[in-house]
């Protein structure tokens, strides 16, 4: 996905990107392929794949959720940023709480945030199942299993607040069986499949609140 395509389809999901954000979205390529060479953070390198894989992808949460909206997000084992780097530059509005299990990466990330001089967010050197904080929007992009995430985030989770679980196909990992699991203790909102561009791989969102 060149930069002229990711503009297309971000504009397709209501975002109309400015030059600064796009500049800073290239600055962030730039410092990620960086980093990376110090600490894995990545096995996906190619510019154009970045911008389709990370950083496009990061952005579909907005299928689901209105973030022009939303106070406040934690972005559960967040890795290299994603979605929570992306989301914060597209949306300003956002307080934004960076949550990972690795200090190197949460060293990288807070240079990351100085870096692009972005406000209101931060990195934690933690685990979602130890911090205890509430959020309006929980997200989490191909991290564990739907149930074991479910203990590594709900309590994150605000009274009128959602988790958003960013997965790829969900088919095998949420059977019938599963989602009544679930919808025990918790009520699953949505789950939206659809497919990324260009490439046509598997997505989804799981939409979780609190019961």
């Amino acid at each position: 996905m060149t930069e002229k395509e990711f503009i297309e389809e971000v504009q397709k999901l209501g975002i109309m990107p400015t030059k600064e954000q796009l500049q800073q979205l290239e600055k962030f390529y730039q410092l990620l392929i960086e980093w990376n060479q110090k600490i894995n953070l990545t096995r996906i390198t190619e510019k154009e794949d970045v911008y389709l894989k990370h950083f496009y992808d990061s952005l579909t949460i907005v299928k689901e959720i209105e973030l022009s909206k939303v106070e406040t997000l934690c972005d559960v084992g967040t890795g290299a940023g994603f979605p929570g780097i992306v989301l914060k530059i597209f949306y300003p509005n956002l307080k934004i709480i960076l949550i990972d299990s690795l200090l190197k990466r949460v060293n990288y990330l807070n240079e990351i945030i100085k870096e692009l001089e972005l406000k209101d967010i931060k990195a934690i050197h933690t685990r979602g199942e130890e911090y205890h904080e509430t959020f309006d929007v929980v997200t989490a992009r191909a991290v564990a299993n739907i149930e074991k995430l479910l203990k590594y985030t709900m309590h994150l989770v605000n009274k009128n607040g959602k988790l958003v679980a960013m997965k790829g196909n969900i088919d095998e990992e949420l059977t019938e069986e599963v989602k009544k699991k679930i919808s025990k203790k918790y009520k699953i909102i949505k789950i939206n499949k659809f497919l990324l561009p260009k490439e046509n791989s598997n997505r989804s969102l799981i939409v979780i609140e609190n019961r």
